[in-house]
This record gives structure tokens, sequence and C-alpha cells, in this order.
């Protein structure tokens, strides 16, 4: 499923977004479920610096900004817990699939934040933006935490 031309794409979040996730405050550990969905060729356009000599594809990008992440999110105490390839839904529509899910835990939210926001981290994500025509990132909260 490649995004439509009139389909909004999400690739980052709205600032709208990002005041509502800090003002939950996840109490403990949560769990962020990524839906991505692969550029065929990935586009460095925005990152240049980033781009390797020849194309490459969306997958291979993917795969560059996971290498460079993996080690800030382990600092911080995150963890990929699940990482898979996707497909057709079972239940839900059937013209929409995502390549790629996958599951991290997050000790607390400050320890995302401190991820998140780490300029070392920040550096590379442009893999991922070359990677992706299209994402989705849900934060779950843990309910057995909460009894």
């Amino acid at each position: 499923m490649n995004a439509p031309a009139h389909q909004k794409r999400y690739l980052h979040p709205s600032n709208k977004v990002v005041e509502q996730f800090a003002a939950k405050a996840f109490q403990g550990a949560f769990v962020m479920l990524h839906l991505v969905l692969f550029r065929e060729i990935a586009d460095y356009s925005a990152d240049p610096e980033l781009a390797p000599e020849e194309p490459i594809s969306g997958r291979e990008a993917y795969a560059r900004y996971v290498e460079h992440t993996l080690p800030y999110l382990q600092a911080s105490g995150g963890e990929i817990l699940f990482i898979g390839e996707g497909g057709p839904f079972l239940i839900g529509p059937a013209n929409e699939h995502w390549d790629r899910i996958a599951l991290i835990n997050h000790r607390t939210f400050e320890d995302f934040i401190t991820f998140a926001t780490n300029e070392d981290y920040l550096a590379g994500i442009g893999h991922r933006t070359a990677a992706l025509e299209d994402s989705r990132l849900l934060p779950i909260e843990n309910l057995r935490q909460q009894n």
C-alpha cells in the first residue's frame, strides 16, 4: 500500500499531540507500538548529509535508523520487545497493510523523553524520515501497573 497522493502521511508528531502526550505523563513502564510503511526508494532530500552514495531502499534506510538508534534506546533503559514483518490485516481494511511492526518498552516517561531528545540520536533520525512512506506510533499504558 503506497499512500495515495490525497492521503495524509504521518511521519512526525504534531506539537499539539506532543503536548497531549507529555500531559499524560505515564506512570512506570509503557510500550510504543510502531507501524511503518517503507518507501520503495529512500528519500534523503530532507537530510542529504545522511544519504548514501547510491540510492537504497526504504527497508535499508530503516535498518540504518535502527542500527543508529539502538545504543541510545538501550542507554535510556528502553528495549525492543518485538519487531516483525507486517502484511494485510486479518480484521481491518483490505487495502491497508504495514511493512514492519515493533513494540518498544520504555522504563519511564522521563527515560523516553531523555531518549527522544538526545541530540546524538536526533542526528540520525533522518534515516527514518528517508525510509518511510507512512507510520503510526501509539503509546500504550500497561494497565497491570495501575492495579
